[in-house]
């Protein structure tokens, strides 16, 4: 059986007057996430992550913040386009697992959510999705709630390989 596995990292600035996209959940907060598109860090981090296993470069490439095709679109129609392009690669996934950073909000209300939304959009288990939130315990830029950071890991399996096993 043929594995591989995929890191993504992704880090955006938080403002006042900006949405808080996490996980394909508007999340209530006085700060939102400065980007081009709807800076939906946990998506963005899951979609490098996928690329990366695929080798199929990164999320940037694919949907550059230079497009106007991507300005303030839905993250979760990019999470859908790439699994799309790794399906289409011969893979499938079998799980993933993410970390955000941030200080505020506490995030652990709104997990359940982000993982029914992420595993809807891959159409997959729920129990394939693990997201865990934390602080930085006021250290750093997610400490000082200048931003939030996310890192995600996926393991992929080349699908034709799962269908002869």
């Amino acid at each position: 059986m043929s594995y591989r596995i995929g890191l993504g990292y992704d880090v955006h600035q938080l403002a006042e007057g900006e949405t808080l996209w996490i996980g394909g959940v508007l999340i209530p907060h006085e700060k939102g996430l400065v980007a081009h598109s709807d800076g939906d860090v946990l998506l963005h981090a899951i979609c490098d992550a996928l690329l990366g296993a695929a080798k199929l470069r990164d999320i940037g490439y694919h949907f550059p913040d230079t497009s106007s095709e991507f300005k303030s679109i839905d993250s979760k129609l990019l999470l859908a386009a790439t699994y799309r392009m790794v399906t289409e690669k011969g893979f499938r996934l079998v799980n993933l697992d993410a970390t955000i950073s941030a200080q505020r909000p506490r995030l652990k209300d709104y997990i359940p959510h982000m993982e029914a939304a992420i595993s809807g959009v891959l159409d997959i288990d729920i129990e394939a999705v693990n997201i865990k939130a934390t602080t930085t315990e006021k250290l750093g830029f997610e400490g000082r709630e200048e931003g939030i950071s996310v890192q995600a890991v996926v393991l992929i399996e080349n699908a034709d390989m799962v269908k002869l096993g």
